[in-house]
């Protein structure tokens, strides 16, 4: 099996990759996500070209080195769309309380651009999910935003935390929405001989 490397330092993408029983080393990325992107690029353009730019940085380093040669770089990024509007990780408080008042009772689509770069191949794909939120007081919003974990997280809020409370309805990949779509990336993966759950069971036994 190939090296793996992923190009994120999200803390949430890396407990996916090891749910999976994958080895793999993090070499974050500074990529500046969607920054010289065009607002009126597609959503999905958008998410794939982020996450590229942050594997390619990657790769670009890895390529040099004789141990990570042959390496898979995972690059991913993650948006929030409510009606055609891309919502980001937030820059303040008061930004976060804007996103999630938008989001109270409305549907809205969470995509994830996955990129994985490898010296023979290259391969790219998307995830979106529809994402359910109930009506929110603004004294739930409030005391969500302080506790924090709104700050780094697009759309300004984590479905694996506190945030759950407020999704009643989903449609489509609940990994997605963490920011890591997992069988579309196994499919991505058996691509380059990295078939799971085989390498997980290979793995617990030790071999």
């Amino acid at each position: 099996m190939p090296p793996l490397i992923l190009a994120s330092a999200s803390p949430r993408r890396q407990e996916l990759l090891t749910m999976l029983g994958l080895d793999f080393k993090v070499i974050a990325s500074s990529f500046e996500e969607r920054a010289k992107l065009d607002p009126a690029t597609p959503p999905d353009e958008q998410v794939v070209a982020a996450a590229r730019g942050k594997a390619e940085e990657v790769f670009r380093l890895t390529a040099r080195g004789p141990e990570t040669a042959d390496c898979l770089v995972i690059g991913a990024d993650t948006i929030v769309v409510l009606d055609g509007e891309v919502l980001g990780k937030p820059a303040d408080q008061a930004e976060a309380r804007r996103m999630l008042r938008a989001l109270s009772g409305r549907w809205h689509q969470v995509f994830t651009g996955l990129v994985i770069l490898h010296r023979e191949k290259n391969r790219t794909a998307f995830e979106m999910t529809r994402v359910h939120f109930r009506p929110l007081t603004d004294r739930e919003i409030d005391a969500y935003v302080q506790t924090g974990e709104p700050m780094d997280k697009a759309g300004a809020y984590g479905i694996q935390g506190l945030g759950a409370i407020f999704v009643d309805r989903i449609e489509g990949c609940f990994y997605n929405v963490m920011g890591l779509p997992l069988p579309r990336l196994a499919l991505l993966l058996k691509e380059y001989g990295i078939n799971l759950p085989e390498v997980k069971t290979l793995v617990g036994s030790g071999h």
